[in-house]
């Protein structure tokens, strides 16, 4: 057999050498640094093109740190109102030290030169932020991804942080256009007609309270509605209240975010609420046969109520966010209340006090409002400011809460749209106004805050042993629910004058 020359030797295959690029995987993050270079240059030779794309670029959008340099040249003489070209430029290198960095007088005249005009400057700039996104996210991932190595890291607390970091990206990247003003006009004019057609030009969710909603116009889509009370004036037994309104007599969906108590307690509210029957009792069960009959009957109001609730402890808000988006898209929900505001935390975000995370709250919640497009009502704790302050008989409106008195944050009164008090004088035994109207189970709802209409004070029942708000004049005669029927339509209970004696029966105060 012939010996093998070289040229029938069997050729080896080379194994293939990949260059290690940006990072370890071999690969160069997300860029476009012929488009960079084209905005840069139309941004020095067009007069006023800044403007095309102040709201899609930031410094950080660029890949080349010789770019973000230059970028942050030309945005502070924008911000200076003085001319942008490459002499203006170069001298804002210069004053900044760092003229060198970006690449010189010589980079600067190169970059001028590779661009005729601004044209397309608009669609190349989208790139490049559309690039430094995907930038973003991929440095999330790895950071995450770093921390899943971890074992000492807490799942969940990971978790949340991963989400507020997707939340942050993708909110910085969110714009929206300009709109011309003629589709809006013709939104407002639908919306407005559509009010005129419900009953008491109510254009929002209804309470179920008409003198409130005479005031609000019913709560209204897109708004934050902050409900602030010191403890036991009956925050949670309102909202609750309120919701149980909503759900039964107007079948509104309505999801509640829980972080006080549990689903069960928070249930056996609602049933307190709507059997009227106390709390005690439902906690140990001894009933009589007609609070068993009266619970058979009417419990059946709530089992077919699109009332939804989560009681997740120590919720996030971007959970929140997360839970609310799927509630609206699967459930409908109209209208989101969370109890309350300072139980919440904003875990993956950047702050550095309690106050700064209570602002990011809510102002995340006021985003909510706005992205989903229905009202969310957060309630929150008042500072003890109220109880400081002085009150008697001649001065009932003494312990009246104020705006300053809202706790941990002037955010949560700059963010909201609605700010509503509770006050019961009761509590702070005071019975009467000083011109003869007793205040002995009643309490207050003050409309402090309410940026698109009018502030105003109402009045309404509040049934200390049922955790319940009702109008002022609602009856309250327990007879009545024996044989009561919910649906659409309004209940006997709220059709009936309230009895002489009616004003005596709720002077428990309430235990919650």
């Amino acid at each position: 057999m012939p010996t093998p020359t070289n040229k029938t030797k069997r050729k080896t295959t080379q194994p293939t050498i990949i260059k290690v690029g940006a990072n370890e995987m071999g690969k160069l993050p997300p860029q476009a640094l012929e488009l960079e270079q084209s905005v840069i240059g139309a941004l020095m030779i067009e007069k006023d093109a800044f403007a095309t794309v102040a709201d899609l670029l930031r410094p950080e959008s660029f890949y080349s740190d010789q770019h973000r340099h230059i970028f942050e040249a030309i945005r502070s003489l924008s911000t200076k109102d003085a001319p942008i070209d490459v002499l203006s430029v170069t001298e804002e290198l210069r004053t900044m030290g760092n003229l060198e960095l970006a690449g010189g007088v010589v980079y600067l005249s190169e970059l001028t030169q590779r661009v005729a005009s601004a044209a397309h400057l608009r669609y190349h700039a989208q790139i490049v932020a559309q690039k430094a996104t995907a930038r973003d996210l991929i440095g999330l991932a790895c950071q995450i991804e770093e921390k899943g190595y971890d074992e000492t890291q807490d799942v969940d607390e990971l978790m949340q942080e991963a989400e507020a970091g997707v939340f942050e990206i993708s909110q910085r990247s969110q714009k929206r256009d300009v709109t011309h003003i003629f589709p809006v006009i013709t939104e407002a004019f639908d919306r407005m007609h559509k009010a005129s057609q419900n009953e008491g030009n109510i254009s929002g969710i209804p309470s179920g309270f008409p003198e409130l909603d005479k005031i609000t116009s019913g709560w209204q889509k897109s708004d934050l509605v902050i409900i602030a009370a010191r403890p036991a004036m009956g925050k949670t037994a309102f909202v609750l209240s309120m919701a149980k309104n909503i759900a039964v007599d107007f079948n509104i969906p309505v999801a509640i975010f829980s972080l006080e108590m549990s689903n069960v307690q928070l249930v056996n509210r609602l049933i307190m609420n709507v059997c009227e029957i106390e709390g005690s009792k439902i906690r140990n069960g001894r009933l009589t046969k007609a609070e068993w009959d009266k619970l058979e009957n009417n419990i059946s109001v709530l089992q077919n109520a699109p009332i939804y609730v989560d009681d997740t402890p120590g919720l996030s808000v971007y959970e929140l966010r997360s839970k609310a988006r799927k509630l609206v898209k699967d459930k409908k929900i109209q209208l989101i209340i969370i109890d309350y505001l300072q139980l919440m935390n904003a875990n993956g975000a950047n702050f550095g006090s309690r106050e700064q995370e209570v602002s990011i709250i809510s102002r995340t919640l006021k985003g909510l409002a706005k992205e989903l497009d229905v009202p969310v009502i957060a309630l929150s704790q008042l500072s003890r400011a109220v109880e400081k302050r002085d009150s008697s008989n001649s001065n009932v409106d003494g312990k009246k809460p104020l705006l300053s008195d809202l706790r941990e944050s002037g955010a949560i009164e700059q963010d909201a749209d609605m700010v509503c008090f509770i006050h019961r004088p009761e509590y702070y035994k005071l019975y009467d106004d000083g011109n003869g109207k007793d205040l002995r189970g009643l309490g207050q709802i003050i409309v402090a805050k309410h940026r698109n209409g009018a502030t105003d004070e109402i009045w309404l029942r509040f049934i200390g042993k049922y955790t319940r708000f009702q109008n002022e004049n609602d009856a309250y005669d327990e007879s009545l629910y024996a044989d009561v029927q919910y649906g659409t339509q309004s209940s006997k209970m709220n059709s009936m004058p309230i009895e002489s004696e009616g004003a005596k029966l709720d002077d428990t105060p309430a235990p919650f």
